[in-house]
């Protein structure tokens, strides 16, 4: 996988209104974990790129009643198949940690990388996802020296966050 001016090449990219500018755009040291299903436990569809994209039908499901006003993102999305979305460029700050803290550090928004897995924490991940999350992460690290540390949510958000969840399995990480 080839990154050019922050985007992966040869996936599909879909920009997102959700994201600014890092304090320091290059100091990426963190790559974030995250699991996302939309509805919760169903997969496919195309709502996470609604979610990320402000353009949730709130009337399509019960539960985005709840969740089409937030103004959420990440940089990447593996999806079942293993296919890949990037939504934000890697320079720039997607909104995925929310209230966060990683070795005394808040805001890990400002320096890290969101992956979301199309998954939940109750269900196993595809190889596929275990395959593109390794590529992902392997060309992240050749190409961002100042990357040093792979999380969960749930590492740097412990009160609020589950996920990626018992389903992830951390021995698969081989990058």
């Amino acid at each position: 996988m080839n990154i050019e001016n922050h985007w992966f090449t040869r996936i599909t990219h879909v920009l997102s209104p959700n994201f600014n500018d890092r304090p320091n755009e290059n100091e990426i040291s963190l790559v974030v974990i995250h699991c996302i299903s939309l509805p919760p436990n169903e997969f496919g569809g195309g709502y996470i790129e609604d979610l990320f994209c402000n353009r949730l039908n709130p009337n399509a499901h019960p539960y985005f009643q709840n969740i089409h006003t937030l103004h959420v993102s990440a940089h990447l999305l593996i999806q079942r198949n293993g296919e890949c979305v990037q939504y934000v460029p890697f320079n720039k700050r997607a909104w995925h940690a929310g209230v966060s803290c990683f070795q005394g550090r808040e805001n890990c928004n400002d320096f890290s990388i969101g992956i979301e897995l199309e998954g939940c924490e109750t269900v196993a991940y595809t190889e596929m996802q275990y395959e593109k999350l390794n590529d992902i992460i392997s060309a992240l690290k050749k190409n961002y020296p100042t990357l040093s540390h792979i999380v969960a949510h749930s590492d740097i958000a412990p009160e609020r966050k589950t996920d990626p969840g018992k389903s992830f399995d951390w021995s698969k990480l081989t990058f």
